[in-house]
């Protein structure tokens, strides 16, 4: 899999911009804040729908306009689907695939996979629960598109439900009452699929996880992955434990039970105690949390494991996704550069951002494009340097570095 094309209008920095790519690894060069992060950011939303910066769509679109679009025609086995999303001010987002309406944004879902590692994944290791939930999440997503859906119907079942806890609890009339047990239904079902779903990805993901962090700091305690919740019981946590095929009817049945058992503490405080939003991905090394007992170096090593477990695992079980790294070289030491170049030299693409060509291991062999922001300060645009053939500045960028 591989992205052929790639096209911004009023992205972010871009207020437009075409771009050819090919398989292999591709630099884009340029100084902070010119805009290359955009870039992959933009790849990135096409495979997610979201950004790894920032949590709503609206900082996407760029100073001044009413949309953004973004667009890339992706190559998958030898077969090529295009696929655009506009993004609005104020209404609801759209997209296409080759150039024909769907439905819901979310259709064009598994159509492009990434992997994308960048500075901030360190708030994996040392950051809230919620930044692990949604790297579970997404990574499931991507393993099965259509829990897209079931995510967002679990988010709105669990707004509605919260919502009628806190009239709930100050009335406690007996219609309150009745129509929770209806949303308590609803809520149980969904996060079956969704639970079932993530404990499938963690017993999948951890022993790429161990062998990915052994690779990385071979001198350092084993790491290790565990689902946690406090309202599933023991087995279903161990992730060694084979997932079978009834766990989502016997998941349901479990939330359920523990929505009725938590039901008095949750009128009492108004908010949803059970369910896949409040549990977390535990991150071992040896016998201690990751989350402050891990060094600086083991907390980086610990987020890069994540996201090359991911690689392996979608590598092995789908398409190849496109590997993206942003800014990445220049936060490792010699061990873990080179074990990440490792992997993307054997990538079938890798998109890279780096601030200078020594950023860059020469041994990638990198295909270089230069970005460079024009205009007044106040409305600054990212652009393209037009420059030689490939060739060439392939062999002044690494003239340069060496």
């Amino acid at each position: 899999m591989f992205v052929r094309a790639l096209s911004l209008r009023d992205f972010r920095s871009w207020e437009h911009v075409e771009l050819e790519l090919s398989t292999g690894r591709t630099v884009f060069l340029g100084a902070n804040g010119n805009g290359k992060t955009n870039l992959l950011e933009a790849v990135g939303y096409l495979a997610t729908l979201g950004s790894h910066r920032v949590a709503s769509d609206a900082p996407l679109i760029r100073t001044g306009a009413q949309r953004a679009e973004v667009g890339a025609t992706v190559v998958n086995a030898g077969r090529e689907l295009r696929i655009d999303v506009e993004l609005k001010q104020g209404s609801a987002n759209r997209a296409q695939i080759n150039r024909s309406p769907v439905r819901r944004t979310r259709d064009i879902l598994g159509i492009l996979h990434t992997v994308l590692f960048a500075p901030e994944d360190l708030s994996l290791v040392r950051g809230d629960p919620g930044e692990r939930r949604r790297f579970l999440d997404e990574l499931c997503t991507a393993r099965l598109p259509r829990l897209a859906g079931v995510r967002s119907d679990y988010d709105r079942v669990l707004r509605q439900r919260s919502a009628l806890l806190k009239t709930a609890g100050r009335h406690r009339s007996s219609a309150d009452l009745s129509t929770l047990d209806v949303w308590d239904g609803h809520l149980a079902q969904h996060a079956g699929v969704l639970l079932a779903q993530r404990l499938r990805l963690v017993h999948d993901l951890y022993p790429y996880l161990a062998e990915a962090y052994r690779s990385l700091a071979p001198e350092s305690r084993p790491a290790s992955i565990a689902y946690r919740s406090s309202y599933l019981p023991a087995e279903f946590q161990d992730p060694a434990r084979t997932p079978g095929g009834a766990d989502e009817t016997e998941l349901v049945e479990i939330v359920l039970r523990e929505l009725g058992a938590a039901r008095r503490k949750e009128l009492e405080r108004g908010i949803c105690l059970v369910g896949p939003h409040r549990d977390d991905l535990e991150l071992m090394l040896g016998d201690a949390p990751a989350k402050g007992f891990a060094s600086h170096g083991e907390s980086w090593s610990f987020a890069l494991a994540l996201r090359l477990a991911s690689f392996a695992l979608l590598r092995d079980t789908s398409a190849e996704p496109v590997l993206l790294l942003d800014d990445v070289f220049a936060e490792l030491d010699r061990r873990r550069r080179t074990a990440l170049a490792a992997v993307a030299a054997g990538a079938e693409q890798v998109l890279i951002t780096a601030a200078v060509p020594e950023d860059v291991p020469a041994e990638l062999e990198a295909t270089p494009i230069r970005v460079e922001t024009r205009g007044a300060a106040s409305a600054r645009t990212s652009h393209i340097v037009p420059g030689p053939p490939d060739d060439q500045v392939k062999s002044e960028m690494y003239t340069e570095s060496s």
